[in-house]
């Protein structure tokens, strides 16, 4: 079931909303600002956002860099008066805006869309067909060899590492190897481990007794109890603090667990598949990623190939993109051939996730049925070749070290945007942010936080 969260300071908004969303088919969370909002993408992860652009605390605008940018596409709510919002919101990678009153038509368009995409095939219609597998699309070399091990994984037990760059699929890769699982009528549930609070995730995974802390007013079952008899995504696993580590490595050796605030131990069956967009093996050296729950892990490594490798599958796509706005609009729009050529030259980055969230603003942007290639964003378009930028490190520097210099450097070539920099980087804006207040921490002023585009010491 797709999960929906409201972000509305109107109660009868939200009331009216969640109604909808129900009904639509999708599990729904509610919150009243900023603040509660944040506190509900940390206990679950959404598949669709709905937000207010004011709110207490904060607007909308500030529930972006916490959107485990998932898949979660983002709809923000706006007044006649705030349509510049709606126009900011878009460039930052909403998928949509809906101008108050709402025009309902549009929004069960949205609701319907969304519940398809998560929901997987139709009645009917077959897990496998050309150029899909799941509700992973392609027909490329490397996409058709993926579809092969996934189906001889998919009917045991094996715990599943998936290793790929951000946006190339991982969790529709996990939910295809459980739907050929015998697991497929028990829950599959996502958890992103790097978009939870440290604070929080030891008692989102494991739950939580009443009273076992301030503000647990009352029994929580954690993510290892509401996924018995299923399975268990573990998305983004190297975001995971060590301590937690150590105890997953005894739940997958034990079967068991314990709430936060009981010694009672509670046994689970469920199969875990887990995914990072690191090198699993350069994590480990750099302490991210304990080494024996690594091995526990990979069992079974499978790597998604980056959208830049998978040739014709960059059009196939976009036009299955553009399609779909299509049927939802009415409209009849379509790439012109120059549009095309852009598109399947450039390399993606952020990979499928960016390919998708591009060919919806190109469509919203769009005022004829031609998509040109004067239309598209100037680092897609060949006019918006930029000189290549590069990047010294010197013999026998650490990996880390490495690692900051190559963020940085990036940040300033994307004039400061994060979420341009962990598309080109290949990472979720979440381990971005991260990263930045390490560097921000040791002294290292960030570009764009002086007037300038450089990274520097402090000192």
């Amino acid at each position: 079931m797709p999960h929906l969260l409201i972000v509305d300071d109107d109660d009868a908004i939200r009331e009216t909303l969640a109604e909808m969303g129900r009904d639509s088919g999708f599990s729904v969370a509610v919150a009243a600002s900023v603040k509660d909002a944040l506190i509900q993408l940390e206990r679950q992860a959404p598949d669709l956002v709905l937000t207010d652009v004011r709110l207490p605390g904060g607007n909308g605008m500030d529930i972006f860099k916490n959107v485990a940018a998932a898949s979660a596409e983002v709809v923000v709510m706006t007044g006649h008066g705030t349509v510049d919002y709606a126009v900011q919101a878009l460039r930052l990678g909403a998928t949509d805006f809906l101008v108050k009153p709402i025009c309902m038509e549009r929004l069960n368009g949205i609701l319907s869309r969304v519940v398809a995409n998560a929901g997987g095939d139709l009645p009917g219609m077959p897990f496998e067909e050309a150029g899909r597998f799941g509700k992973l699309y392609g027909a490329s070399e490397c996409m058709t060899a993926l579809y092969r091990q996934i189906g001889r994984v998919a009917p045991t037990n094996v715990t599943t590492l998936l290793i790929g760059e951000s946006g190339t699929g991982k969790e529709l890769a996990a939910h295809a190897i459980h739907e050929l699982s015998p697991r497929r009528q028990r829950p599959f549930i996502a958890v992103n481990c790097g978009a939870i609070s440290p604070n929080l995730i030891e008692s989102e995974m494991f739950g939580h007794e009443r009273g076992s802390f301030t503000g647990a007013d009352r029994q929580h079952k954690g993510y290892f109890e509401r996924a018995d008899g299923g399975t268990l995504f573990l998305d983004e696993v190297t975001e995971m603090p060590l301590d937690l580590q150590v105890k997953l490595l005894r739940v997958l050796e034990t079967g068991q667990f314990m709430r936060v605030g009981t010694n009672r131990e509670i046994g689970c069956d469920i199969r875990i598949v887990a995914a990072t967009n690191r090198n699993p093996e350069q994590a480990v050296q750099e302490g991210k990623l304990r080494e024996d729950l690594y091995y526990r892990l990979s069992v079974f490594p499978i790597e998604l190939p980056p959208l830049r490798d998978r040739g014709d599958d960059i059009l196939f796509l976009a036009q299955r993109f553009l399609q779909a706005q299509n049927q939802e609009t009415g409209k009849n729009k379509v790439f012109s051939p120059q549009a095309a050529e852009a598109l399947a030259q450039y390399d993606w980055p952020g990979n499928v996730r960016e390919l998708k969230n591009f060919v919806r603003r190109a469509f919203i942007m769009a005022d004829g049925d031609v998509l040109n290639v004067d239309m598209l964003a100037p680092h897609v378009s060949p006019s918006g070749d930029a000189p290549t930028s590069q990047v010294s490190v010197p013999v026998g520097e650490t990996l880390a070290e490495a690692d900051r210099r190559l963020i940085l450097a990036t940040l300033a070539r994307c004039n400061g945007v994060k979420k341009q920099t962990a598309a080109m980087l290949g990472i979720s804006p979440k381990t971005l942010y991260n990263r930045l207040e390490e560097y921000a921490a040791a002294g290292y002023i960030l570009p764009g936080e002086d007037g300038s585009s450089e990274a520097r010491d402090a000192t």
